[in-house]
Formats: C-alpha cells, structure tokens, sequence
C-alpha cells in the first residue's frame, strides 16, 4: 500500500476511527523512538535478536507499504548505519555481534534485490514464452541454437572475448612498459587513459563518425575514408563489410580499454622489486628476457585481474553495438540480441540469451575469484 493509497483509505473512514489509527500511528513513532533510545543499545543475546528483526522487519515493512526497492534499500542502509552507531554502547556483549550484521544488511539486501532476484527471475523465464504465462521447456534454447542467425550472435560475442581482453592488455602492457620513466611519461599516459574518461555510447558515436563513408564525389566526413581517398583509394563502408565489420567495432573497445590496461599495469611495474632487476641485469640479460622472465612473473597478479575485467566487460558489450551498427549487417552480441528481443516482446527468448551470457561470464568470475584467493594465501 503506497502512501497515497493509505490517506485514501483514511479518508473513508468514520471520524472517529479516523483519529484512533492516527493516535495510534503516533504511539507507534513514539514507540520507535523509545525503542531506539532504551532498547536498541542494551546489552544480551536476547536485545541483539531485537536488533535483528528490527533490521530485516524495518525494510520489509518499508517494502510492503511503499511497494518500492529503492526505498526499502534505503531503509536498511539508514537502519545498518543506525544500530551500528547504538550498538556500540553494547559492544562486548553479545550485541557486538549485529555491528558486523548492521554494516552488511545494506549490501547484502543489494544483491539480493539486484542480482539473486533478477537471476532467479530470469533463469524461470528462460523457460517459459513470450508472455510469461506458460512453461515451454527448451524451446527458447533450441530456437536459439537453431537458427543460423542466433548462432553467428554467439560466435560473434565468442570473437569479441578472445580478441578484446588480449589485444587490450598486450596494448596497455606495452605502453606502461616501454614508456615507464621515460621523458614526460605522464602526459603520454594521460593521452591513452583519456578515451577511458568518454562513455561507450560517446566513443562509439565519435568512432561511428570516423568510419562513415561517402561517395568518392563527395567531401568525406570519416576521418579514415578521408585519409584512403587521399592516397588515392575508394570510400570503405567499415561497418558493412562483413565479417571485419565486427573488427572495426572491437577496435573501438580496444581503444577504451588499453588506458584501463596500462594504468593498472603501470602501478604494478612500479611494484617489482628493484632487486630482481638488478640482479637480472647482473645475470646479463637483455631488455626481452628481463620482460618476460623477470616484469611478467611479477605482474600475474594484475595481469589476471585485468584480463578477467575486461573479459567480463567485453562479454557485457552492449552500448558500442547498439549504437553504432544496432546489431545489422551480422554483428550483433548475446547483450544485444537479449535487448532487441525485449524489445519485440519476446521476454523467453529475451531471458535466455541473458542465461546463456551469465553462462558464460560466470567461469571468468570464478576463476579471478579463485586467484584473488591464492594471492592472499601467499600473503
């Protein structure tokens, strides 16, 4: 029930009912306020069970009235703040405990509102049709694997995470490696981690500009098919020359993506120990040897976390296809193609090229997990 709808209901009671649900309405508050003060801060297992339901029931209760997320999620992370505060006059008793509880609740209600729901959500509609309203099995799956269509969109998002995350991270490694302590290093850097500084949409529109060609009769507006008509070649339509098409879109990403690659790359450069170059010098190698056996070895770590990122990232591309070519001339992705079946209404086929994508992701997801975990253990 919203707010709106209880003061229309208010309204349609007797008088005097009315001024009892609004004394009671006030006790309530009061009471609250009482519970904040005297009971919340106790001490005993028994008030840290009151705190507990206190800091589920309250966002429930938000939920229910206002039939609103955004409102329940910002019930809890004001409820998390709140009792962390007043517990403190309880810590050393058992109440110590709903601290550690009170900073949680507001990210863990954030997952589940906004990934465990919606993946549940989204893996029952997989398998149902288009309206939601009846269980269909595997069609959605079997229509997606059948059409020719549908399975180049697959290979297509296949392409984009071998290519991107690799030539991306090569790209930035380079960069962070041969330009480190070089005469004004920062200013070079800046000029490749700039592009990270524009949205997809935004690169994707100025790169939708650099590729548009016109007739060689005509003034170029593409900076690229300017330059070929220069050298004396004819205007190219990069993003309808299929297969390379879906290159040319890489191509956008990659240039986003290195300034990613070689800020975190920079940093952990910088992080080797100056000893084991030294003593590789010492040893006698060359520029390629220390690279490759002395700077690599030492930046696994962020070569992992920044290969996975942008693996999962190229996985998720959506903005730069969408805007640039909406999926036409074959170069459509799993995150696109989920997105133009919402939008024709087909919320089972919609559902499962997001099950597959999620899939796909979650390998990557794990695997960074599992090295994150290594590295603290050797720490």
């Amino acid at each position: 029930m919203s707010i709106a709808a209880f003061f229309q209901w208010l309204a349609t009671l007797n008088p005097w009912l009315e001024i009892v649900v609004i004394v009671a309405i006030f006790l309530a508050i009061v009471a609250l306020i009482l519970f904040f003060i005297e009971i919340a801060p106790r001490r005993g297992r028994m008030y840290t069970v009151i705190r507990l339901i206190a800091c589920v029931a309250g966002p429930a209760l938000v939920l229910w009235m206002l039939q609103s997320y955004q409102w329940a999620i910002a019930a809890a992370a004001v409820l998390g703040l709140l009792f962390f505060f007043l517990d403190r006059r309880a810590s050393g008793g058992a109440g110590s405990m709903f601290q550690l509880v009170g900073f949680l609740a507001p990210a863990i209600l954030l997952l589940l509102v906004g990934l465990v729901v919606p993946t549940i959500q989204t893996t029952i509609g997989a398998f149902m049709n288009s309206r939601a309203t009846e269980f269909v099995g595997l069609d959605n799956f079997i229509w997606i694997f059948s059409q020719p269509q549908n399975v180049r969109v697959i290979v297509n998002t296949i392409i984009w995470v071998l290519i991107a995350p690799i030539v991306s991270t090569a790209a930035g490694l380079a960069y962070a490696y041969f330009i480190d302590k070089t005469r004004g290093e920062k200013y070079y850097k800046i000029l490749v981690f700039l592009p990270m500084a524009i949205s997809f949409v935004g690169a994707s529109i100025i790169w939708r500009f650099m590729y548009t060609p016109r007739p060689a009769t005509s003034e170029q507006i593409g900076f690229l098919n300017q330059v070929i008509v220069w050298f004396g070649g004819e205007p190219y339509n990069f993003l309808a020359d299929d297969p390379w098409n879906t290159l040319w879109l890489i191509v956008v990403f990659i240039w986003i993506q290195t300034g990613f690659a070689m800020v975190v790359l920079s940093a952990a450069i910088k992080g080797v120990p100056t000893e084991q170059l030294e003593a590789a010098e010492l040893d006698g190698t060359n520029g390629w040897q220390k690279f490759f056996n002395v700077i690599v070895p030492g930046i696994r770590p962020a070569l992992i976390v920044v290969l996975t990122t942008i693996s999962i990232l190229s996985l998720k591309v959506f903005d730069i296809v969408r805007t640039m070519t909406s999926g036409a001339n074959n170069t459509s992705v799993l995150a696109n193609e989920m997105y133009s079946q919402f939008q024709a209404f087909e919320a089972g086929r919609s559902a499962a090229f997001a099950l597959i994508l999620f899939i796909l992701v979650m390998p990557i997801v794990i695997y960074n997990a599992v090295q994150l975990k290594k590295q603290r253990e050797v720490r």
